[in-house]
């Protein structure tokens, strides 16, 4: 039962950084899930794979996983370099624009 440590990535339909900060802590899968051969659900017997913790720092997580004997692997998160540019989306509407600004 092993559990991996990580923090979410923001969702690739927005630009917000919502539910990016907290910690989760799942347990990997120990088994494959099978296809239901009748109506074609998936499904698995692994009730771990349910399980879905969700902590504000990750030693929180970590100190948890220790305290519970539980196994855990740490995943860092890549950060992103932000693009900002000069003038940002305001200068789009600026009234001193060299050039015509046209769709």
């Amino acid at each position: 039962m092993l559990a991996k440590i990580y923090q979410p990535a923001r969702n690739a339909m927005t630009s917000g950084q919502a539910k990016t900060k907290t910690w989760v802590l799942e347990f990997t899968p120990e088994e494959a899930r099978q296809i239901d051969p009748l109506m074609g659900w998936t499904s698995s017997s692994d009730m771990n794979s349910q399980v879905r913790l969700m902590f504000e720092s990750k030693d929180a997580a970590v100190d948890y996983a220790t305290n519970e004997g539980i196994p855990y692997t740490v995943f860092e998160p890549q950060k992103r370099k932000q693009n900002v540019r000069a003038g940002g989306y305001g200068d789009n509407f600026a009234t001193n624009r060299r050039t015509v600004w046209t769709h």
